[in-house]
């Protein structure tokens, strides 16, 4: 049998301890290090996570739309038109306080038929607010605003799911500033 030929790997003396740079230790991975961007890398994703669950719970709104605009048109007169229909949200905590300003409407001329009283979803709706839909309503808002005393009026389609026919409707917000009782502030 023929022996191989030597070479100069040959001749390097055996050692007992380890050899090898796969045993080396990484440079600059200190435990510290790995552990602030483990550290970071965990805070981002907590607050990452927190702020999607907010999206969609609807907490948050990515692309809020304009706020509606406070009409206040100069040169429009209120005038009360009683063929509109009139959805009163009583959105304070005062018991009854809808009811009431629907028998001042019907005593102004709106029939039962047409004017609607409903608590609305708070009870902490800071002014009284009138809502129309469409411009050719300011004058009629700006009348029912009148007779309403003190009421802002303002354009808003977020009522208009709210009406079941094809009359056109006109919704009232009452706020806190109606209220005979509002609710006292905390003292610092």
């Amino acid at each position: 049998m023929s022996t191989p030929p030597r070479d100069r790997f040959d001749e390097v003396p055996r050692s007992t301890g380890r050899v090898g740079a796969h045993r080396a230790e990484a440079p600059g991975m200190n435990g510290w290090i790995v552990l602030l961007w483990s550290a970071a890398a965990a805070l981002v994703l907590i607050v990452g996570g927190i702020f999607a669950s907010l999206v969609v719970m609807g907490r948050i709104d990515l692309f809020p739309e304009a706020a509606p605009v406070t009409t206040s048109t100069p040169g429009v007169k209120g005038e009360i038109d009683t063929s509109y229909r009139v959805m009163i949200l009583n959105a304070t905590p005062d018991e009854g306080l809808g009811e009431e300003l629907r028998q001042t409407l019907l005593d102004n001329g709106w029939t039962a038929e047409t004017v609607f009283a409903s608590d609305g979803a708070s009870e902490d709706f800071p002014q009284t607010t009138v809502y129309f839909v469409d411009d050719a309503d300011v004058s009629a808002a700006l009348g029912l605003a009148e007779l309403i005393g003190g009421a802002e009026v303002e354009k808003s389609d977020f009522y208009a799911g709210l009406n079941d026919s094809d009359s056109p409707q006109l919704t009232v917000v009452l706020g806190l500033d109606k209220a005979a009782a509002a609710p006292e502030t905390p003292a610092e």
